[in-house]
């Protein structure tokens, strides 16, 4: 048996699409106001709240001039409303990216989280206010909710503020590939028939992205750029792998059911462009732990980008660790 590699070998871990740069991936908490104990509001309440016209967003001035430009962008697996969420980040993507149309596939607001607790900083607020104040200047915003804003599913086939809510999209790229937009979530076993372990999984998957964020902090201190210890994990484990490996396949599967040449999907935090036999799996990642996005570039190329390594960041203040202990008693992730 070889020797085990040492806790300074661990931190130096750095996956290749990351540049190693020093920043703070701490999300800003705030002193605790925002914690509350309403833990009844539906997540499609919280995205049509008229409260988010209450303040301007904080990235409210028009696009920088050095902002890239696409002709579409695919985000998804936001979870706002999470202490997993990193609002902050996201919000600095779209600050410095523009594109012709925005689609929002699934998992934007975290409602299971929201019904274990209140949680919703400013940041997150004006991840919301961007993303209509876009809406309002012409980008075409679609979104698709997943399973943890199921709620918002009821609105399908209807717009709230320049956004249109749809239970699946079709999307035609420049090169006229037809790309079948959806969650994902739908063609999850788990979530149809044993929501149940779903719900276990997630509180356990939180506890994950506490460890996550706490194990940054120390990589930045060190002098370390972002490397996620939850995806890590979650890659070694063997079912983890094969599962992941079968939804792919279904949902090509599906996706030539439906006529297309490819599909765009979330839930499972893999970002992802491949071939499965002859079909385009493209999967845009997640902002909790991958920070990413899919995009198509204004020539027709889908590609995927990380934000941690396309930016450095500045740091984030530090977070509130009484803030952040009171939530996770609250939400049953610590006790």
């Amino acid at each position: 048996m070889g020797p085990k590699p040492s806790a300074y070998a661990l931190f130096q871990q750095i996956e290749g699409s990351v540049v190693p740069f020093a920043f703070d991936p701490e999300v800003p908490f705030d002193t605790g106001e925002n914690l509350g104990n309403s833990g009844t509001e539906e997540s499609a309440n919280v995205f049509c709240s008229p409260a988010f016209n209450m303040r301007p967003a904080a990235e409210a001035e028009d696009l920088p001039t050095h902002a890239n430009r696409y002709r579409t962008i695919w985000i998804s697996d936001i979870h706002l409303g999470s202490n997993g969420c990193q609002a902050p980040y996201l919000l600095d993507f779209l600050r410095h990216n523009d594109s012709e149309y925005l689609y929002l596939v699934g998992d934007i607001i975290d409602g299971w989280q929201l019904k274990k607790g209140w949680y919703w900083p400013t940041a997150h607020n004006d991840v919301i206010q961007k993303i209509l104040r876009k809406a309002r200047k012409g980008t075409r915003v679609i979104y698709v909710p997943g399973n943890h804003d199921e709620g918002a599913r009821q609105f399908c086939g209807l717009e709230f503020g320049d956004i249109q809510v749809r239970e699946e999209a079709f999307h035609t790229t420049l090169t006229g590939k037809r790309l079948w937009v959806v969650h994902g979530d739908l063609f999850d076993g788990v979530i149809q028939h044993a929501k149940w372990l779903a719900y276990l999984g997630d509180s356990l998957y939180t506890l994950i992205l506490m460890l996550n964020r706490w194990f940054n902090r120390v990589r930045s201190r060190m002098g370390f750029g972002y490397w996620s210890l939850s995806q890590y994990l979650k890659h070694q484990v063997k079912n983890a792998v094969s599962f992941i490996s079968s939804f792919e396949r279904v949902m090509t599967d599906e996706a030539r059911r439906r006529q297309c040449d490819g599909v765009v999907c979330g839930h499972i935090h893999k970002a992802e462009i491949r071939d499965i036999d002859g079909m385009l799996y493209c999967n845009d990642g997640d902002w909790v732990e991958s920070l990413s996005a899919l995009v198509e570039t204004v020539e027709g190329e889908l590609k995927i980008v990380y934000w941690t390594a396309l930016r450095p960041i500045p740091p984030i203040p530090p977070m509130n660790t009484a803030a952040v202990k009171q939530h996770a008693v609250e939400t049953g992730t610590l006790r």
